[in-house]
């Protein structure tokens, strides 16, 4: 297989996942991987892939690992890493992927979204109650209620801080 014939698998992968036909992604990313296993873009996407379609979260994991080694200052590969453990149902390790990936890529607008939607938790209001307490989910939906307007994310204002 050409290198031509590997981007070009490469594309038909990226297609396939961005459409949901994640099978067929998961076939022409293979062969991507298999003719350039040295391409973090192809080793990153085989790794989601794997994770949508046979939920194998190691080789997912491993293979998206690899990516990051050979290439740490792509936003793409954190936000791929951080997909594999979200779906894995590992929030923490999604959370510290794109943490860790924003020294990388100078605080890359992607990753700060990323984090944003995941959603950076405050502490519970009364601390030694669970999180899931009826009493702190109130007092914790006032607390957004009256804090939450007007104010800067916690991310932009650790932004603002690191500048």
């Amino acid at each position: 297989m050409s290198q031509i014939n590997a981007v070009d698998e490469f594309r038909k992968g990226i297609a396939a996942l961005r459409n949901g036909y994640v099978n067929s992604a998961l076939f022409h990313l293979q062969k991507a991987v298999e003719h350039n296993g040295n391409n973090p873009f192809y080793l990153s996407y085989y790794g989601v892939a794997l994770a949508r379609v046979e939920r194998d979260w190691q080789r997912a994991e491993a293979s998206c690992l690899a990516a990051l080694r050979f290439l740490r200052t792509d936003p793409h590969l954190y936000l791929n890493l951080a997909e594999v453990y979200r779906r894995a149902g590992e929030l923490d390790d999604a959370l510290c992927t794109l943490y860790n990936g924003l020294q990388f890529t100078k605080w890359d607008p992607t990753l700060v979204k990323a984090l944003e939607e995941l959603g950076i938790r405050r502490p519970p209001v009364l601390s030694f109650l669970n999180r899931k307490n009826f009493i702190n989910r109130q007092l914790g939906k006032l607390r957004h209620k009256f804090e939450g307007q007007g104010k800067v994310s916690p991310l932009e204002s650790l932004r603002a801080v690191r500048s």
